[in-house]
């Protein structure tokens, strides 16, 4: 049966990356990938047309696909919207409408790029580390919030950080999955010390550890394990945390690789069904130049290749031959150096293409 995947380009370079990708996904289909792909609007481009950043039909398309191909959402343009109404908005509410809970977030060094690192080459090279952000609750979504005026005149912003236990589990569980297939490492990062629902965390990621004895498991506050990623990164291999520390700590591991135009990510349901990404933003400075990279992207369809259409074997084709045209010295401007051969996002695409 043919899958469907929903392709949503969004705003800034994700209208440049994700045609990238599409090219790829285009040159599997000669090769046999049985896939259809549908565009829609999501972000601030979808707000410019339907005066929402999820237009309902972009959830409707979303939510019959088998798989989300998502460029980037956001830009200077839409900032002075309300909240409600600003491109990041359309983001947040695919994850918590399509239930992904998931969110998982390679940080891998290509020896290629050991150079490109800020951190010494004996310090990363060979990192592999995979970051399990739980990306549906916690204090990005917890209730009540918002920004009130006290009885002295003062404004006072408020949000609520709040997981339940179930939440907590099904996060874990996943990490352990992941970790079975890896290092059969886990290091759970909480504020036990500090926050009452990451001490609750630390107590159901423990009972959880029962039944998955054969992982070894340890536990890190989160100011100690951004300290550790910069410091001694490779001690590392699966790290599962809430999804404010996962979004903090997963763009801190991106740029051990040397830039962030490099990292793929993927967000998945408890169907599979998943919503596959870069992870950086949508670079408006940059947006229109043909500068970006899109090897973040097109690893994000490797992911997807993987995790939701079943075509492990195509997922490898494509890794393979993002490696090759590194190994090939072509660069885009992010983690272009002396003696490399500087390409646009274009040409990086055509090279990766011609790779496979």
């Amino acid at each position: 049966m043919t899958k469907k995947i929903a392709v949503l380009p969004g705003d800034g370079i994700g209208k440049e990356i994700v045609a990238e990708a599409v090219k790829l996904i285009k040159a599997l289909q000669a090769d046999g990938l049985d896939v259809s792909m549908e565009e829609g609007l999501v972000g601030g481009s979808a707000y410019d047309v339907t005066g929402s950043p999820l237009p309902e039909a972009t959830l409707k398309l979303a939510r019959e696909a088998d798989a989300v191909l998502l460029g980037a959402v956001g830009g200077y343009k839409w900032e002075s919207l309300d909240i409600s109404l600003r491109p990041e908005k359309g983001l947040l509410g695919l994850r918590k409408e399509l239930g992904l809970f998931a969110n998982l977030r390679p940080a891998i060094l290509y020896p290629q790029l050991a150079d490109a690192s800020t951190l010494k080459p004996e310090v990363v090279s060979g990192l592999n580390i995979m970051i399990v952000r739980e990306l549906t609750g916690g204090i990005y979504f917890g209730q009540p919030r918002g920004v009130r005026t006290l009885e002295n005149g003062e404004r006072q912003g408020y949000n609520t950080l709040v997981y339940s236990e179930s939440e907590i589990k099904r996060i874990t569980e996943v990490a352990f999955d992941i970790a079975r297939k890896r290092g059969k490492k886990v290091c759970s990062v909480d504020k036990a010390n500090v926050l009452e629902c990451t001490e609750l965390w630390r107590n159901v990621v423990n009972e959880c550890h029962k039944g998955n004895s054969d992982i070894e498991l340890s536990h890190m506050y989160v100011d100690n394990a951004a300290m550790q990623l910069v410091r001694a990164p490779k001690q590392f291999d699966v790290m599962v945390t809430t999804n404010m520390f996962g979004d903090i700590l997963s763009d801190c591991a991106a740029m051990l690789t040397g830039s962030i135009g490099m990292l793929p990510s993927a967000s998945l349901n408890e169907k599979g069904q998943g919503m596959y990404e870069p992870i950086h933003g949508s670079a408006p400075d940059i947006a229109g130049k043909n500068i970006a990279n899109p090897l973040a992207t097109l690893l994000s369809v490797a992911m997807m290749l993987r995790y939701s259409l079943d075509e492990a074997a195509m997922a490898d084709r494509i890794e393979k031959a993002v490696e090759k045209v590194l190994d090939q010295g072509l660069r885009t401007a992010d983690i272009w150096s002396t003696g490399m051969k500087k390409v646009s996002t274009t040409e990086m695409g055509d090279a990766v293409v011609a790779a496979l």
